[in-house]
């Protein structure tokens, strides 16, 4: 770390960038048309609307919607409601900055603009999280359908090239200790075994190193690399195509299904009640993180401050529906007691016997998964371009290529920070890790417009509808308390048990004691200043949805801040060009 900043230099930490300074670094127009090798606009409504849809149908629905339903029940189906709606107020959000600011850099860049650089950074180092770390997960998943789908087809690839490295030597050493104990090989789980079977079988290389990588992770995200690198509109032809093939399938899961609901399946609506429903908001919210990644491609777009408002709302809308007509098919087809498995879809129909369209769910799969890494293969260069445009990352991560008219070694970068761990590591905690960061960034993108435009009096020619939140505000945290209360007292009891318990239990329900002070906070602000309602409830919803992730991740998602923390007191602040211009 490097020294404390003087008091002096302190104010330093939080200036901000005005309009002008955004919009001409680089000039917004002068060098975006790929003509001065800038990045070129080829990106309509109707794309954009469809990157945000290959984001958000994605491993959500085709896993993730299993284990949630399986905790939730059918109840599930209003959680993906409960956050798409969160998700609507941070969209309305994001789609007035797109309309102010129409560069690169996503919440980024909102940041810089409303709270300062230092906020800025940490956000831009959350967005690693979402796009890059997240891929990581995606990466893994594609893999593990991919070769389930080759084993179904009679192409069985070497266990030792099909799973990590970490999980291998882990799971081996688990049978192993199962094995010293005079236990029998038929009590370790199937998981465990493949992981055995995977390192004794495995080549060994440099002495004693056992070669186990995940290959299918490494090979698509290089591929996905490739055509983003390649440039953007090869990558959005190739959104446009898989998105289309998904949606084609989901609407024939949809329509085959529903014959074969049973509505008896749907009673009890919420079996664990609202803890069983809240414990799946990680993974539902995993589903909707893709929508802000329409907003790194503003420089790419035909006209981003009319086209990038639509695409965020129609994308939400859109998937939305989708998802909660899926639940309520699968919760209706078998009992929710059968869903915890990491392939709902395709098991629902074997369940009914309908193998073929289990099949073509599989192969879809991919295809969906695949859209994902897509764009969040897109999303991450560009923030990393736009960082480094403003001095707070070396100049190399703002290079564009002379002509692909892409971010080229941003580009490459992010496919060595995805592929990489994807061949080798097991990131069973990325997907709340993922959410967390993700939610962060969505709150401070909700309170940037409170920050910029707290009275709905901007001209921009999109902005969030203004509506008085002066006893708005205090009534909606009044009737959440009183229904928090009726719907949930076994929640409010455990909660005042583990408070009473001590540090060691009651450690886990301090991100809800911030939220309290918060929202006590806001509802005060929100009353003497009379702030926008709309952004208000965006900030508490998502500042919500964090509570519920666990102070683990907190904790992991802390110790992630500090190391970006350290990069940019000793990289970032000495040379931020804002930081540069002012001193001269």
């Amino acid at each position: 770390m490097s020294n404390p900043l003087p008091p002096s230099r302190l104010s330093g930490l939080f200036r901000r960038k005005s309009l002008t300074d955004i919009l001409h670094n680089p000039p917004a127009d002068a060098e975006s048309h790929g003509g001065g090798g800038g990045l070129a606009r080829h990106l309509t409504v109707r794309d954009l609307t469809a990157l945000g849809i290959a984001a958000v149908i994605g491993a959500g629905i085709f896993s993730t919607i299993g284990n949630a339903s399986h905790d939730g029940g059918p109840a599930v189906s209003l959680l993906f409601v409960f956050t798409a709606i969160a998700c609507a107020f941070s969209a309305l959000c994001y789609a007035q900055f797109a309309a102010t600011i129409p560069v690169s850099g996503s919440a980024y860049t909102y940041a810089y603009a409303s709270f300062g650089e230092l906020v800025a950074w940490i956000i831009g180092w959350a967005l690693i999280m979402e796009y890059a770390v997240g891929n990581i997960v995606v990466a893994i998943s594609w893999s593990d359908y991919f070769t389930g789908l080759l084993s179904g087809v009679g192409w069985d690839m070497p266990i030792w090239l099909t799973m990590g490295m970490q999980s291998a030597h882990k799971h081996y050493n688990e049978v192993l200790e199962l094995m010293q104990a005079g236990k029998p090989l038929a009590d370790a789980t199937a998981t465990q075994l493949e992981g055995y079977k995977a390192w004794n079988s495995a080549p060994t290389i440099f002495g004693d190193l056992k070669l186990v990588i995940d290959l299918p992770a490494g090979l698509i995200t290089l591929l996905i690399t490739a055509v983003v690198y390649i440039g953007i509109k090869e990558s959005k032809n190739a959104s446009n195509l898989l998105v289309l093939l998904k949606l084609i399938v989901v609407a024939t899961v949809i329509a085959v299904g529903v014959f074969y609901v049973n509505p008896d399946n749907w009673t009890p609506f919420a079996p664990n009640g609202v803890g069983g429903v809240l414990k799946g908001v990680s993974a539902v919210f995993f589903a909707y993180i893709g929508f802000d990644a329409i907003s790194t491609t503003a420089e790419e777009c035909k006209n981003p401050q009319r086209d990038l408002p639509r695409a965020m709302i129609y994308a939400l809308i859109i998937c939305t529906v989708l998802y909660v007509i899926i639940t309520l098919v699968l919760t209706g087809m078998v009992s929710y007691t059968e869903l915890g498995v990491g392939d709902p879809l395709a098991f629902v129909f074997q369940k009914v016997g309908l193998n073929w369209l289990a099949g073509v769910v599989a192969v879809s799969a991919i295809f969906a998964m695949a859209s994902v890494l897509l764009v969040f293969q897109i999303g991450q260069p560009r923030i990393w371009m736009t960082m480094s445009r403003d001095g707070l990352l070396p100049p190399v991560f703002a290079r564009v290529h002379p002509r692909f008219h892409t971010p080229s070694f941003s580009t490459i970068v992010t496919g060595f920070f995805v592929g990489v761990p994807a061949l080798l590591l097991n990131m069973d905690l990325v997907i709340d890790l993922t959410s967390i960061g993700t939610l962060f960034a969505f709150a401070l993108v909700c309170g940037g417009i409170l920050v910029i435009d707290p009275h709905g009096k901007s001209d921009a020619r999109f902005k969030v509808p203004y509506i008085d939140g002066q006893y708005l505000v205090p009534l909606v945290l009044l009737v959440g308390t009183v229904l928090l209360f009726v719907y949930n007292g076994a929640g409010i009891e455990e909660f005042r048990k583990a408070l009473s318990s001590g540090y060691e239990e009651g450690r886990h329900y301090i991100p809800m004691l911030v939220f309290f002070v918060a929202s006590l906070l806001l509802a005060w602000y929100s009353f003497r200043r009379h702030l926008s309602l709309l952004p208000t409830l965006g900030l508490l919803t998502n500042l919500y949805l964090m509570t519920q992730l666990g102070i683990n991740n907190w904790l992991l998602f802390f110790g992630w801040l500090i190391i970006g923390l350290a990069l940019y007191f000793n990289y970032g602040y000495k040379h931020s060009k804002l930081g540069l211009k002012k001193a001269v």
